[in-house]
């Protein structure tokens, strides 16, 4: 039997079958743009950030996605339901409160299932290297040795990015530590990980960061990276949406 060929690799691995999409949050940074309207639906390049997003995500072959919602909740859960097609979508509401990222993963933590999951922000825009980015980085997965395993960029690549860079990485992709003051991390997180419902465990009350479940991995030694080989914007303020069309037109 002949086997079918493929110009771009398939690194392999499991992709998760289901996704956690962030998007209930307040947007502050892209006002005015999102007085009237959430940020995962401000416009680059013909399209909604949440839409370039879903795109990756059924390219790699999720199934399912669970995406919560606050600000402005009933345009995103419209738009989520007359616009997205191919793939599952279960809404985490909070409407009643803002509960930022590790609460929300608390909050969803029921509808995400007992295997490792994708986590995916929804105001970033990522274009695939060699690779499919969320293929290359199932690929890298090792569920013995790992409870989060990061999307990483380096941060000269970084573009728009208006912080110091996030992470160290060992040579074989282990976390070791974070931006130290004063300093200049050489990786960004692009806001794409892969993570294991493990690790959402003994969760304070209230709204708090995901920061909590990276730092006991990064203690751990169960905290990875993986480089993303292609290109990354953070898409934040109305600057970076010129920005980013105009790198995207050059190709």
């Amino acid at each position: 039997m002949t086997r079918p060929r493929a110009i771009r690799p398939n690194p392999g691995g499991k992709v998760p079958k289901t996704a956690m999409v962030m998007a209930a949050g307040l947007g502050k940074r892209m006002r005015p743009l999102t007085a009237t309207r959430p940020k995962p639906l401000i416009e680059v390049a013909g399209k909604a950030l949440i839409d370039h997003v879903f795109d990756r995500l059924k390219a790699a072959g999720v199934e399912r996605a669970v995406v919560n919602v606050h600000y402005l909740a009933d345009a995103l859960e419209a738009h989520l339901l007359h616009r997205v097609k191919g793939i599952e979508i279960i809404v985490s509401d909070e409407r009643g409160q803002l509960m930022e990222t590790g609460g929300g993963l608390v909050q969803a933590r029921n509808l995400l299932g007992d295997e490792p999951f994708l986590y995916v922000n929804s105001d970033n825009l990522w274009i695939d290297g060699p690779s499919d980015a969320i293929r290359l980085l199932a690929s890298r997965w090792d569920d013995a040795a790992m409870d989060a395993l990061l999307l990483m960029v380096p941060y000269a690549r970084a573009h728009n990015h208006r912080g110091q860079g996030d992470f160290r990485l060992a040579p074989d992709g282990r976390i070791v530590g974070r931006r130290g003051r004063g300093q200049v991390a050489p990786f960004v997180w692009t806001g794409v990980q892969i993570m294991h419902p493990r690790l959402i465990r003994d969760w304070p009350e209230g709204p708090f960061s995901t920061n909590l479940f990276w730092d006991r991995a990064i203690e751990a030694g169960r905290a990875y990276g993986v480089v993303h080989q292609g290109l990354w914007f953070d898409v934040g303020t109305p600057g970076a949406i010129k920005r980013t069309e105009a790198l995207l037109a050059d190709g």
